[in-house]
C-alpha cells in the first residue's frame, strides 16, 4: 500500500529484526531511530506509520511516544511489537511469530488504510477542522464483543466493560446474530469452546469481507495465528491483560467506523449525522412534514416511534442510534431529537407492524451493557399512527404525550 511518508522504526539496538523484516519485502522506506531520537523524528521524516520494538523501553519514554502520535493528524498509526508494559490506549499491539513474519505487514497495512481514510476525509471537510485517534472516548464509542462461557467470563465482562460498550454472547450462534444486527468494533473469544468450534467461527470471519479487518483476540494458545485476520491476536493471560491488549485495536476499528460514517455524511451534504449514522434534526424535520403530508394527500400508512433513555447514560442512547441505524428499513429514517430521545418514522406501516419493528429493535439494544455499572440499554418506547385529521405536529404531540404517560 501506498503510502505518504516512511516507516519511523524506533528501538534501543541499532538494526532490530523487524527492520529486517520491511527491508526484505522493499515496500516501505524505512528510517531506525533510537527512543531519545524518537519525538524529534516525528517532526523530521514526517512517517507514515511508526514501529516500535518495546523490549528494554522505559514506559515514559513510550508513553511520551504514544502521545505524540495519537494527537497527529492524519492519524499516525504506532505499533508496539512484543509490549513488555502495559499500553496506552492508541498504541497498536503486535506479538511477533517466527512461523508467520508476514503479521507485521498486514497489520501495517490495516494501520495504514486507516491513515488513508483520515487523510480522505480532513481534505474533504467543508470547513476544515480538526480530529485525532486522541479525541475518540472507547467508553462513549466502541463496541466489543465478548464470546466465552468459561469462568473467565465475568472477570473478562467486567475488565472490557468499564473501558468500552460491551455485548455478551454465551454461544457463537449468538455471536454471529449480534455480528449481524449491530456495528461491533472488536472480538474478545474467550474460552468454553473446542477447537474445532473456534478454528471455523474464525475461518467464517476470514472469509467474510465483512468481518476481516475486525480485532479477534482470542485467549486459548491452542491456536495459531495463521487466520488472514490482520488485526489477530492470542493472548492467553489475566483478563485485565487481556482487555489491555484488546482496547487499543478495538478503538482503532471505531475510530475508522467515525471516519467512514463522516464520510457518508459529506456526500449527503451535511444531512446525515456523521456520529449517529441517522439523519440531523433539521433534515428530520423537513422529511417528517413532507412524508406526513404526501400520506395523508396520497393516502396510506405511516408510523412513528418514540426511544427515551436513561438521560444519565448517554452510552445507551448512542448505542440505540447506532443500531436503529443499522437495522431500520431503507424507506424508514429517523434522528436524535434535543431532549437525547430518537424518533423514527416507519413509512408505509400500519400501527401493528409498528409496534413488531420497535420490539425487536428494543432486543437488540437490551443485550448491550455500558460502562463500570454494566447496566442495560432497554429504552422506553412509544408509538403512533398518523390518523386521517394529524399533521405532523400533532402527531408528535401525540406521541410525547403517550411517552409522559407511560413514564408515569
Amino acid at each position: 500500500m501506498s503510502q505518504q511518508g516512511p516507516v519511523l522504526i524506533v528501538s534501543a539496538t541499532a538494526k532490530p529484526s523487524i527492520a529486517a523484516v520491511l527491508d526484505e519485502i522493499k515496500l516501505f522506506p524505512v528510517v531506525a531511530v533510537n527512543w531519545t531520537d524518537a519525538v524529534r523524528a516525528i517532526e523530521q521524516v514526517r512517517p507514515a506509520a511508526v514501529i516500535a520494538a518495546t523490549h528494554g523501553v522505559d514506559a515514559a519514554a513510550f508513553a511520551a511516544l504514544a502521545k505524540r502520535t495519537a494527537a497527529h493528524a492524519p492519524y499516525l498509526p504506532l505499533i508496539a511489537v512484543d509490549p513488555a508494559i502495559t499500553l496506552p490506549d492508541t498504541a497498536i499491539p503486535l506479538f511477533q511469530d517466527q512461523r508467520h513474519p508476514d503479521r507485521l505487514i498486514a497489520r501495517l497495512n490495516a494501520c495504514l488504510r486507516v491513515r488513508s481514510l483520515h487523510a480522505t476525509v480532513m481534505r474533504r471537510l467543508v470547513p476544515p477542522r480538526s480530529s485525532a485517534l486522541s479525541e475518540l472516548d472507547p467508553a462513549r464509542e466502541a463496541t466489543a464483543l465478548l464470546i466465552g462461557r468459561g469462568g473467565a467470563y465475568p472477570a473478562l465482562s467486567v475488565a472490557l466493560g468499564e473501558r468500552s460498550g460491551l455485548v455478551g454472547a454465551l454461544s457463537i450462534e449468538a455471536a454471529a446474530k449480534h455480528l449481524s444486527s449491530r456495528d461491533i468494533d472488536g472480538i474478545v473469544l474467550s474460552e468454553g469452546f473446542t477447537l474445532r468450534v473456534m478454528d471455523a467461527f474464525l475461518t467464517v470471519l476470514t472469509e467474510d469481507v465483512r468481518f476481516r479487518s475486525l480485532p479477534v483476540v482470542v485467549t486459548s494458545n491452542e491456536l495459531t495465528p495463521r487466520y488472514d485476520l490482520p488485526n489477530f491476536e492470542i493472548v492467553a493471560a489475566e483478563p485485565a491483560h487481556v482487555a489491555a491488549i484488546a482496547l487499543p485495536l478495538v478503538r482503532q476499528h471505531a475510530f475508522e467506523a467515525r471516519l467512514s460514517r463522516t464520510l457518508r455524511a459529506i456526500d449527503a451534504d451535511g444531512l446525515i449525522d456523521a456520529r449517529t449514522g441517522l439523519l440531523t434534526k433539521a433534515a428530520f424535520d423537513r422529511d417528517f412534514a413532507t412524508t406526513a403530508y404526501q400520506t395523508l394527500e396520497r393516502g396510506g400508512a405511516l408510523s412513528v416511534a418514540r426511544f427515551a433513555f436513561d438521560s444519565t447514560h448517554p452510552r445507551a442512547q448512542f448505542d440505540g442510534a447506532r443500531i436503529i441505524s443499522r437495522l431500520m428499513r431503507r424507506t424508514d429514517f429517523g434522528a436524535v431529537q434535543d431532549d437525547g430521545s430518537i424518533l423514527v418514522v416507519f413509512a408505509g406501516t400500519e400501527l401493528r407492524n409498528a409496534h413488531a419493528v420497535t420490539r425487536r429493535l428494543s432486543s437488540v439494544m437490551r443485550h448491550t451493557a455500558h460502562g463500570r455499572r454494566d447496566i442495560g440499554a432497554e429504552p422506553s418506547v412509544s408509538v403512533a399512527a398518523l390518523l386521517p385529521n394529524d399533521t405532523a405536529k400533532s402527531l408528535l404531540a401525540r406521541l410525547y404525550a403517550s411517552s409522559q404517560r407511560a413514564a408515569s
